[in-house]
């Protein structure tokens, strides 16, 4: 079971600013990092970063949170696996055995270190060898063009029959279980073997490089011809990508991936200048690999093989057209080569010309499917209408059916109604996808905000515009997704607040008020020690939401002293959504005034916003309550009218 301390030592290893710039462009402004939202569309930056308390939010679609949260939004994952995403990117071993459960295997690290081991073992019997094997394993790759740097700079090895790999790393300190749980060494007959032999290795390797598995190419007759690490704990071939360390910056740069099928296909696209190139793992291109590639491209071009088995890959990766944000294309090369054969027998520019007239995935396979057919026909042209449903049958739910079945209908000669209710009643094929083995939720969740227009914004100079409406105001550069009225899932913790982000069915006073008690607690947790004067005041505000109370009590309950991310972390304790909500406030970045100013203004705003609070429900009881009652109600709020006359009066202005 991970616990709260792993989750702590996971999220104090990680440093936010830098996980977010591996996909959003930020800039520093004041004390934050601002960039473009990687959730929904935008042209200006309404994504922010807070370094000291380790939250970020949105304020075009109303997202928001710590780490874990942005991992979960940007990879799709569930809680626990994205706790897990940030160990491994961190090093840091967790223990996620079920609670009461026996232990999963070996530490992750160790099985980590136990391939690391391995790629440096092979490279060194690659290189070095002396053995007719490994001499012949060199030939082989200097016959398909890869000289001794292309070898090292792609950690290519051999697994010499005539050396043990298993006996090498037991002397290093690595225990049979731990190369059993790597894959590097399997048990038959109760006998321990190497799992690979005789073959030539690419290593794979994460995000960060790390080697988490191999294929290996056999170099004699034996079967099978390619033998890849089986699923183990660090490796999950429809997770994970060859080469994706490589060429994620250029992926990144450039705008689009390269999908290919091979492993010598990517290393002679890398050569050739095409950095962006990476493969998927012995398995059809899936979710996962999909939803990872949109981090960082606009455009997929998946290149597949002209046989049928990449006419199967191309349909099987239609279902993914509207599951991402990036646009799938495709490349079928002539002649039915690979992209290595294109490359030796055409050059890199005529790869280049083949990239520039990538054809939308979808028009390809729907002409491919149609273009071999028989329709001379009705029969026959039923049929065919029987494998476009089954093509387009994952996306019988989409907006631009129509537009998919305009494409076909005519050549088909059917009614487009008629095409449309065959692919609805056309069951979806299952397929192997990542997603449902980690967590992952199904469909892509970006797209734009639902938030309401905000007013436009008024100059900053000295300090934030003030009105009846003092927290309307937004960056200048925002776009038009803004409303920092928000509210979020109940939790155990605190009472239930308003049930979502940007709810509609808040009065505006309600909206007001919380986004001045939101402006307190998100400065509150930058800087408790500023707050801690205010205490007597702000213990007897009546709370908007009383998950706030809870965050703000948790907050000024620390000791001196305490940093923004470990106040942070408390109030998560007490309250499972503060990260969003205390990540939902841009009176910070926009106020020109100093920290003192700040503080004393969002106080007495909160207050001001309670007083109205407790004054409306005083006075919405009047009419029905008793003489005495009544009596006692006036004086209270002749009371708190003075009071909030004498706050408004000392509220800063300029």
């Amino acid at each position: 079971m991970i616990t709260d301390e792993d989750k702590e030592r996971v999220r104090q290893a990680t440093d936010l600013v830098q996980l977010v710039s591996e996909t959003v462009v930020l800039r520093p402004r004041g004390n934050d990092f601002w960039g473009c939202c990687p959730f929904h569309h935008e042209k200006s930056p309404s994504f922010h970063v807070t370094p000291s308390t380790g939250l970020w939010h949105c304020f075009g679609c109303n997202s928001g949170g710590d780490v874990f949260d942005y991992v979960m939004r940007r990879e799709g994952l569930d809680f626990l696996d994205a706790v897990r995403f940030l160990a491994d990117r961190a090093h840091i071993d967790i223990d996620d055995a079920p609670r009461g459960g026996a232990p999963r295997g070996p530490k992750r690290t160790r099985v980590i270190d136990a391939l690391e081991a391995a790629q440096s073992a092979y490279a060194l019997r690659l290189m070095r060898g002396r053995s007719d094997a490994a001499a012949e394993a060199r030939r082989y790759f200097a016959g398909r063009g890869f000289n001794s740097d292309i070898c090292s700079r792609w950690h290519l090895g051999f697994a010499d029959p005539g050396v043990s790999l298993m006996r090498e790393l037991t002397a290093q300190g690595f225990s049979r279980a731990e190369l059993e749980a790597a894959d590097l060494v399997s048990s038959r007959s109760g006998r321990a073997r190497d799992q690979f032999y005789n073959r030539v290795m690419f290593p794979i390797h994460d995000e960060q490089g790390r080697c988490i598995g191999f294929g290996g190419r056999v170099m004699g007759d034996a079967k099978p011809k390619y033998l890849n690490t089986r699923e183990i704990s660090v490796f999950h071939k429809s997770k994970h990508m060859f080469a994706f360390d490589y060429a994620k910056e250029s992926i990144a740069a450039k705008g689009y991936a390269i999908v290919t099928e091979g492993y010598m296909d990517v290393i002679s696209m890398h050569e050739a200048g095409f950095t962006n190139t990476v493969a998927a793992l012995g398995t059809a291109l899936s979710l996962e690999h999909v939803r990872t590639l949109s981090r960082f491209a606009k455009t997929i071009v998946c290149m597949f093989d002209g046989d049928a088995a990449g006419q199967h890959a191309a349909q099987a990766a239609v279902r993914f057209t509207e599951s991402t944000k990036a646009a799938l294309t495709c490349v079928v090369l002539p002649d039915n080569q690979d992209p290595d054969e294109f490359l030796k027998t055409h050059g890199p520019e005529a790869m280049s010309e083949q990239l520039r007239g990538a054809r939308p995935l979808i028009d390809f396979v729907l002409d491919k499917t149609l273009e071999t057919r028989d329709l001379s026909s009705p029969g026959l042209r039923l049929g065919a209408l029987d494998e476009v449903a089954k093509i387009l049958a994952p996306l019988k739910d989409s907006y631009l059916l129509d537009s998919y079945v305009q494409q076909v209908v005519g050549r088909l000669g059917v009614d487009a109604e008629a095409a449309k209710r065959k692919i609805r009643e056309t069951p979806v094929e299952e397929v192997e996808d990542a997603s449902t083995r980690y967590g992952a939720q199904a469909r892509y969740q970006g797209g734009r905000g639902q938030g309401r227009q905000a007013r436009p914004a008024s100059p900053v100079e000295d300090g934030p515009n003030y009105d009846e409406f003092a927290y309307d105001y937004v960056p200048e550069d925002f776009g038009s997704d803004v409303d920092p009225a928000i509210g979020a899932a109940p939790v155990k913790a605190a009472p239930a607040g308003p049930s979502t982000f940007g709810d509609d069915a808040l009065s505006t006073e309600d909206r007001t008020q919380l986004r001045a008690e939101r402006n307190l607690l998100a400065l509150l947790a930058k800087n408790p020690d500023a707050f801690r004067p205010y205490a007597d005041r702000i213990s007897t505000f009546s709370w908007a939401d009383a998950r706030h109370e809870t965050i703000a009590w948790a907050i000024l309950g620390t000791p001196e002293g305490t940093t923004p991310a470990d106040a942070v972390n408390l109030a998560t304790r007490a309250c499972p959504d503060a990260p969003r909500i205390l990540s939902a406030s841009e009176f910070d970045a926009t106020s020109g005034w100093d920290e003192s100013k700040n503080v004393e203004f969002v106080v007495g705003e909160a207050e001001i916003r309670s007083l109205d609070r407790r004054i409306a429900q005083l006075t919405s009881g009047l009419s029905s309550a008793d003489p005495e009652a009544m009596r006692a109600a006036l004086v209270e709020l002749g009371q708190l009218r003075e009071r909030r006359a004498r706050v408004r009066a000392a509220q800063p202005l300029e």
